[in-house]
């Protein structure tokens, strides 16, 4: 493997909310196996990958009426949280506690939403912002995916 591949791939994993990394590039020549794995502490403290922001309104076409300032308004009023990674959605920190955020509840920036389990390690999903949990788009328990919303804040 060329090292300048490698280098990127070491950054990339670095960057990334993972704790493991196994690759494996194999061809006639040569084989090559590369292990990476960051300490649990490591993984639990990188911050969570940032929410993606809503997309602008589309133009409207030519001939179409334009929309009313309502609903421009309403098309931006919330914004989505997703997940940074693939794993399993727990909204406590254990199954007789209570949960992180509820339906109405006002968070701070910084504060535990949610924790995600991925290969056996815990990640809290953490707020980018203030605002108001509107609604809570994953079940406790379930798997998501890397980009699922998890939540709408206000």
């Amino acid at each position: 493997m060329e090292k300048k591949k490698l280098t990127e791939i070491i950054e990339i994993f670095k960057e990334s909310g993972l704790g493991k990394l196994e690759l494996t590039e194999t061809s006639a020549e040569k084989s090559f196996s590369l292990k990476l794995e960051k300490p649990a502490e490591y993984v639990a403290a990188m911050p969570a990958m940032p929410a993606a922001k809503p997309a602008a309104a589309p133009a409207p076409q030519e001939g179409a009426p334009a929309p009313a300032p309502q609903d421009i308004k309403d098309y931006n009023k919330y914004r989505d949280i997703r997940s940074p990674m693939v794993g399993i959605f727990y909204a406590s920190p254990s199954p007789e506690a209570e949960p992180f955020v509820k339906v109405g509840k006002k968070v701070k920036k910084g504060d535990t939403l949610c924790i995600i389990e991925a290969m056996k390690l815990m990640n809290d999903v953490v707020a980018e912002e203030d605002g108001e949990i509107v609604e809570i788009c994953a079940e406790n328990g379930s798997l998501v995916e890397f980009g699922q919303v998890l939540f709408k804040i206000f």
